[in-house]
């Protein structure tokens, strides 16, 4: 099935932005396009769903962070992005990438985020 990479987690200060990228590179075009992706975090011992993109494109976002963050797809280079701006202390988390496929799902290791001045 090929494994779930998230990458370009760091530290920033609040207020400051980052983008993170989630690719499943061994998995054909065609099995990445009818996937649906969705980036968690977790700070404690729950992990929440931060934002989701469907297969036609629709998109999810938890409230805590809607205006803030922006998931896309790149179907051709089977990539997802989760763009973070106006970042904020209590998103300080382990950000993890999941893709569904059917009633299948698969996560990445998680990337650690913070935001600390």
């Amino acid at each position: 099935q090929g494994p779930v990479v998230e990458s370009g987690g760091g530290l920033v200060q609040p207020g400051g932005s980052l983008r993170l990228s989630c690719t499943a590179s061994r998995i054909i075009l065609s099995v990445f396009n009818m996937n649906k992706w969705s980036w968690y975090r977790q700070a404690g011992n729950q992990r929440e769903l931060v934002a989701s993109i469907d297969t036609d494109g629709r998109t999810n976002y938890a409230d805590s962070v809607k205006g803030r963050f922006s998931i896309s797809r790149d179907n051709s280079r089977k990539k997802v992005y989760l763009q973070m701006n106006s970042l904020k202390s209590e998103d300080t988390a382990v950000y993890y990438c999941q893709r569904q496929a059917g009633s299948d799902i698969f996560w990445g290791e998680g990337t650690q985020v913070t935001v600390s001045s």
